[in-house]
Formats: C-alpha cells, sequence, structure tokens
C-alpha cells in the first residue's frame, strides 16, 4: 500500500526520556550525609588528592626546569629540540591525569588526536610547537601546579586538624599533656583558646565532637575538590568539539573507504564467478557449434543454450547494475522504494513524504539501507507486517524509519564515554549514516516492536 498524499502517522521508535529523579527526601539525605566517610568514593577522591598533590609538587619543577633549560640552552641550538620534547611532554601528563580521573573519580574522558607530524626534521618542529592538544595540557599542568598543590596542602593540613580533632580525647588521656596560664597555674590541657583551656572531660570530648562532624563533612569537601579538578580537565584534555569533529570525519571517511572497497570486492567476485564465467561457456557453445557447421553437422541445439546462456548473463549483469544504482533511483526515492516494497516477501506499508527531494547520494544510502533492513527483518525479525517511513526531519533532514512487529530484542545502542553507538549487524548501517553527517536510531526491545530510524541530511555532508 502506497499513500503520499498525507503526512506519515507511522510512529517512530524514539526513546522516551527518562523521568527525573525524585527529590532526596530528608532522611536519605541524612543517611547519605552518615554513609559518606564509610563509601569507597570518599576514600578514592581522597587519593586523587593526595596524588593530585604529589603530581602538582613534580609538575612545578618539570614546567620550570623544562622551559627554563630550554630557553637557556636555545642560543646553543640546543633549547629547540629540548623546549619541543617539553611541549610534547604535556601529551604524556595529559594521559595519565585521563587515566587518574577514570580511575578515581569514575570520570572517563576520550582521547585525542595522536600527534601527527609533517614531513622533514623542520616539519616535525614546526608540527610540535603547534600541537595543540600539548599546550592546552601543559596549560592544565599550569593550573594543577597551583590548584592541586597549594589547593591540595590546604586540604592536608584540614584533614590533618580535623583528624587530630577526633583522636583528641585519646592523646589527652595518655599524654597527660598541660599548659600554663598568665597566673602560672597549670592545667591538664592539649588545646587552649586565649585562656579558655580544653581540661576536662566534657570539654575534651565536646572538642572531639567537633572533629567527628569534620570527619563526615570531609568527603563533601573532596566532593567538590575533585570536581573542580573533573571540570578542568574535561576542558583542557578532553577532545575540543573541532577535535571531535575531525575525529568523526576521519571515521566516516575510513567507513566510506571500506564500504566502497567491498563493494568493489563483491562486484569482482560476482563478476569472475558468474558472469565471467557464463560468458566463456557462451564462447565455448559457440566455438563448438562452429565446428559442427563446418562439418557440415547440426548446431542448433548449441547455438539455442548459447542463446540461453547469453540472456541469463544479461540478467546477471543488470542484478550487478542494480546493486551498483537501482534504475528506479532515477524517477526518484519513492518509486525506488515501492520497488523494495513490491519485492519483499512479507507485506509492507510505505510511506513517503518529500518535500524536496534529497540529493542523489542521500537517495542511494537510504535506499540500499532500507533494502539492507528489509531483508534482515525477513531472515531474523520474525515478522508478518513491516512499515516504511520516509518523513521531513526539520527543514534540511529526512527521517527513513522501518518498522516491524517482530520478537525485538535484535540489537541495543551502546554507550561510550562522550558518544553513542550502535553495535551489531547495523554498524555498517551506523557508519554509512556518520559517513554524510547523519545518524542511526536502533529501539528493538524484547518482544518487539523493532524500530530502525536512520536521519539523513537532505542536501548531503
Amino acid at each position: 500500500m502506497n499513500e503520499t498524499a498525507a503526512l506519515p502517522t507511522i510512529v517512530l521508535g524514539m526513546p522516551d526520556p527518562e523521568p527525573a529523579p525524585p527529590p532526596a527526601s530528608p532522611g536519605e539525605m541524612l543517611r547519605a550525609f552518615l554513609l559518606a566517610p564509610f563509601q569507597a568514593r570518599a576514600w578514592k577522591e581522597f587519593a586523587y588528592l593526595i596524588i593530585a598533590f604529589v603530581l602538582g609538587c613534580i609538575a612545578a619543577a618539570y614546567l620550570f626546569i623544562g622551559f627554563a633549560g630550554g630557553v637557556y640552552s636555545i642560543i646553543v641550538l640546543i633549547g629547540i629540540p629540548v623546549l619541543a620534547c617539553v611541549i610534547l611532554g604535556g601529551r604524556v601528563w595529559g594521559r595519565i591525569y585521563r587515566v587518574l580521573n577514570a580511575v578515581l573519580l569514575n570520570n572517563p574522558m576520550p582521547e585525542p588526536q595522536p600527534f601527527t607530524y609533517r614531513p622533514g626534521v623542520l616539519g616535525w618542529f614546526r608540527s610540535a610547537y603547534t600541537d595543540r592538544t600539548s599546550w592546552r595540557a601543559l596549560l592544565f599542568l599550569l593550573i594543577q601546579c597551583l590548584f592541586g598543590m597549594v589547593l591540595g596542602y590546604g586540604l592536608l593540613i584540614v584533614v590533618a586538624i580535623v583528624g587530630f580533632t577526633a583522636i583528641s580525647p585519646i592523646l589527652w588521656a595518655l599524654l597527660n599533656p598541660t599548659n600554663v596560664d598568665e597566673n602560672g597555674v597549670e592545667h591538664h590541657s592539649m588545646i587552649q583558646f586565649n585562656q579558655y583551656f580544653i581540661d576536662t572531660w566534657p570539654r575534651v570530648l565536646g572538642f572531639a565532637a567537633v572533629g567527628v562532624l569534620g570527619c563526615f563533612l570531609l568527603p563533601w569537601l573532596f566532593r567538590f575538590v575533585c570536581w573542580l579538578h573533573g571540570l578542568f580537565a574535561l576542558w583542557l584534555l578532553a577532545p575540543t568539539a573541532g577535535d571531535r569533529r575531525v575525529l568523526e570525519l576521519q571515521e566516516s571517511r575510513r567507513a566510506a573507504v571500506d564500504d566502497s572497497t567491498a563493494t568493489l570486492r563483491r562486484l569482482e567476485r560476482d563478476l569472475h564467478d558468474g558472469t565471467q564465467a557464463r560468458l566463456v561457456s557462451i564462447a565455448m557453445m559457440l566455438g563448438r557449434a562452429e565446428e559442427r557447421l563446418a562439418s557440415g553437422g547440426d548446431a542448433t541445439e548449441l547455438i539455442a543454450q548459447a542463446r540461453t546462456g547469453s540472456k541469463e548473463a544479461l540478467t546477471e549483469l543488470r542484478e550487478l547494475v542494480r546493486g551498483i544504482h537501482p534504475p528506479a533511483l532515477d524517477l526518484g526515492l519513492e518509486p525506488a522504494l515501492e520497488t523494495l516494497a513490491a519485492r519483499c516477501a512479507i507485506p509492507v506499508e510505505l510511506r513517503v513524504l518529500l518535500p524536496i527531494r534529497p540529493s542523489p547520494a542521500i537517495e542511494a544510502i537510504a535506499y540500499f539501507s532500507v533494502a539492507e533492513l528489509l531483508t534482515n527483518v525477513v531472515k531474523h525479525a520474525g515478522a508478518n507486517r513491516i512499515w516504511v517511513a520516509v518523513l521531513p526531519q526539520g527543514a534540511d533532514a529526512l527521517a527513513v524509519s522501518v518498522r516491524d512487529n517482530g520478537q525485538g530484542g535484535a540489537l541495543q545502542p551502546v554507550e561510550r564515554p562522550g558518544e553513542t553507538a550502535v553495535a551489531g549487524g547495523l554498524s555498517g548501517l551506523a557508519a554509512r549514516a556518520r559517513s554524510v553527517d547523519g545518524s542511526l536510531l536502533v529501539d528493538s526491545p524484547v518482544g518487539g516492536p523493532t524500530v530502525v530510524t536512520m536521519v539523513l541530511p537532505v542536501a548531503g555532508p
């Protein structure tokens, strides 16, 4: 069934937005406050702050010695490669902090682009001095020298004071400390505030209670400081939007090249194993027919077999050409999809609305993607009905949706750090969509229905 007069009513398989979590109750907040010091997260964050303090001290020495030594020795030309190595060393520092963020702060970040350099010695130096990833890592390192070292030292002092305050009754009872006031009177006190001495059990226990309260507050202080560390790391160590765009374009180009290579190999194999073999057989039949005619025999049967073989070879060639560029696409995407729907072994309902005709490349991608999806449904879904819809998606894109009423559970999207990808058998379709700045969405819950939606730009990338 084909309908193009009205807006398609097929429901696309977009995931429902996750509901916002309900606000925490006072009991849950109190429970989180009391359990914070005993959770692994607090100790991991404390370990990160200690490591950041140590690395901050080392980083300060690295920056001072590296840049000062490089600039000082540049007069004898040794400083030029020294400074280049110091700058590229920022990538190593960035790698260290990304690992720390992933392991201790549960803040994984994608890796930046690898260092690439221009050919030749001068090209290498130019690439090293202009490597933006290294400079951003060095800026992060400079912030760590101030932020990690200075603030980390202050946090260590606070932790020491809070810990000392919490265990002060034990020290007060075991060490028996004494202080003398301005009148010469001794007090059994380890701590005093002006002339106020902590010299009795109620005062000592009250003072220790302040330290115990501080122990419950410290994890939240750690969390805030580590959040600042993670914010700086995401800002300076993770790839920028431009870097991610370059990586996506490189991946898209690789996918397009792999797809074209696979298509050429398939055509070569089909021509070699199919059409070429038939043409050789036809040539042999014609040769035998020629010999038979030369000897005065009847070659009618051989000529008929050669004619039948030539027709089969032409059919195979048409199929190969259709695999490269279906003739129906010359009339547009809608007639081409109508042809696919008519050939499908399962009834297909097709609904198309295209106010603007897409570019030829987009039409080809949409056509072959729908063809592959229909084949997958017939082979694996166990469905008895398919719906295909092509409709506008905004002003400059179109959404191609293939839905079936099969068993579902075919594929689930896979989350990666900083991106969303599709794994499994549909990864080729996802790569094909990305090659033209499109996207692929898969919704296939167990029990069905399965909906695969490909969003493509109308005019191409």
